[in-house]
């Protein structure tokens, strides 16, 4: 699928605005989800209109979510938290992004879940043996994906930020990289995001039924996640720089919106 900076066009089903190629059979799109439910909130509408046109979702969950310890406590009604309740949590969440998923249209296998921390994805990420890099790369590689969704590297979780990280340094150094849409969960949206794509009345519905699945995370922020959901899907490009193996790799900077009025630059001269 040929990415270009043209308009889509909008049809009387979707709309589509920005620079996102119509989707076909051809179409190969993988989300990158930190955690279960933000793979509905992000991305419900455009994994299904990926479906719709016959094209292949996978979904690339990088944690279980199972360090959310206070919608445990208050559904459990229990205080403490142990490792084996953690690992309960994991299980529970994990049988609702399947459930959302079946939703909005994804089969079971479509699911790639890698189990690692949840609010530990910075210390994955500074493994020193880049572990993770390789298992992301070559999770990426065996999809072979032309369009990828990633969290924005403004989101303001850790965990969402650093998965922009690892998934721009697994795609390091590949000859063809595919196209990075990157989204924004929390934190505010940016004017320049580019796509935007709006859902007919039953890919809503879906969305929203989807986004009921994940009742853990309904308990005690569902009016927050409903609102979150209930915007249209909003994109941004991030430039994936076509680089050969072994070559350094530049990644952006992005200080939070609030920073950025006390930053200065000093120059010094060598």
């Amino acid at each position: 699928m040929a990415v270009s900076g043209a308009h889509a066009s909008v049809s009387p089903a979707t709309d589509r605005a920005g620079g996102l190629p119509p989707f076909s059979a051809r179409t190969r799109l993988l989300v990158v989800a930190p955690h279960p439910d933000d793979e509905t909130i992000a991305t419900g509408l455009l994994i299904q209109q990926v479906r719709a046109a016959g094209g292949e979702v996978r979904i690339l969950l990088l944690t279980a979510g199972d360090n959310n310890p206070w919608p445990q406590r208050w559904l459990e009604r229990r205080l403490l938290i142990r490792a084996a309740d953690r690992r309960r949590w994991g299980r529970r969440r994990h049988a609702e992004v399947l459930q959302a998923l079946q939703t909005l249209g994804v089969p079971e296998p479509a699911l790639q879940s890698l189990g690692w921390p949840d609010m530990g994805l910075t210390e994955v990420l500074l493994q020193a043996n880049g572990a993770a890099m390789a298992t992301l790369a070559t999770a990426i590689g065996e999809f072979r994906p032309d369009l990828v969704a990633v969290p924005a590297l403004s989101d303001r979780h850790p965990d969402h930020g650093t998965a922009h990280v690892l998934v721009r340094l697994a795609l390091a150094g590949q000859a063809r990289p595919p196209a990075l849409l990157t989204y924004l969960v929390h934190g505010r949206e940016e004017s320049h995001r580019s796509v935007e794509i709006r859902g007919t009345a039953a890919q809503s519905a879906n969305k929203r039924a989807a986004l009921a699945a994940h009742r853990s995370q309904m308990a005690l922020s569902g009016k927050r996640l409903a609102r979150l959901a209930a915007r249209p899907e909003r994109y941004a490009y991030a430039e994936v720089a076509e680089t050969s193996p072994g070559a350094a790799t530049a990644l952006p900077w992005q200080p939070p919106m609030w920073l950025r009025p006390w930053l200065q630059l000093s120059v010094a001269s060598a």
